[in-house]
């Protein structure tokens, strides 16, 4: 039997080439057959692409709880399921109890409420601010009908020019308002000659005045010039109560001397003013 010298020499070459796998890529056969020209046949094996991405394992023996471990992506591929269950998670970690924005709605309510406190403030101020001696004159009580009407009295000895008796005009009216069906408010101009003997009889020097009178007519008490609200209010809140004294019988704060003064003749014997 004849051997192809050929046939042996190729089979030699591809076990060259199976024990040796590093080279198997440059290994080129010529096939031969008879009566056939020779033909080049290229075998070529591609070698593995560099850009093939490995698995990394960490391990920590001890981990500390201030250092977080690298994050791994199992799939090694990028864009897998293994992303959008990163971002899933990552958008499901948000914290649901954020305070939400107000509303439009919201908004325009709140602005609407603040514009009427606004208005209500300013009115009140205004409210305050507008009431004058004359209008606490022209609502007071004439002095001859007090002291028959059988109610406790509260006589204010004040004047035009009197700059502390304009400041307290918007403090006088509140408490009148408060207790005007229980007792009597009395509002005496000392610039009016009538009423001389009046400011004789309870002394008065400075002004505003105010002189507290029982259901009799007898002062229980007084107290001149600028004084917190309170002093007014106790000693008119006593008096509406029946209480045998005030709390604050003699109590002097800054006022206008009644020496300044500018006399005049009452045009209506009648007038309280």
């Amino acid at each position: 039997m004849d051997v192809d010298p050929l046939a042996v020499r190729t089979e030699s070459s591809m076990a060259h080439v199976a024990s040796n796998p590093v080279g198997f890529h440059k290994l080129r056969l010529y096939h031969f057959q008879h009566n056939q020209s020779l033909h080049p046949l290229k075998f070529v094996v591609q070698p593995q692409s560099k850009s093939r991405r490995y698995q990394r394992l960490y391990c920590q023996t001890n981990p500390s709880p201030t250092e977080s471990s690298p994050k791994e992506n199992l799939s090694g591929e990028p864009g897998s399921d293994n992303d959008s269950n990163t971002t899933q998670a990552t958008g499901s970690s948000i914290d649901p109890g954020l305070p939400e924005y107000p509303s439009r709605k919201t908004n325009r309510q709140i602005a609407v409420v603040s514009i009427l406190a606004a208005v209500g403030l300013f009115a009140s101020t205004r409210l305050d601010l507008g009431i004058s001696l004359k209008d606490l004159s022209a609502a007071a009580l004439p002095y001859e009908q007090a002291l028959s009407n059988g109610k406790p009295t509260v006589v204010e000895f004040y004047a035009d020019w009197c700059e502390v008796c304009r400041e307290l005009a918007p403090d006088v009216y509140k408490v009148e308002q408060q207790y005007k069906d229980r007792v009597n408010f009395v509002m005496l101009n000392v610039d009016n000659t009538k009423w001389e003997q009046e400011l004789d009889e309870f002394g008065v020097e400075g002004i505003p005045h105010f002189a507290f009178l029982d259901s009799k007519g007898n002062e229980e008490g007084n107290v001149v010039g600028r004084l917190p609200k309170r002093y007014l209010l106790e000693n008119v809140d006593a008096l509406a109560r029946g209480e045998a004294s005030i709390p604050h019988a003699r109590v002097v704060g800054q006022f206008s001397s009644a020496e300044s003064r500018k006399v005049r003749q009452v045009v209506d014997p009648r007038s309280h003013g």
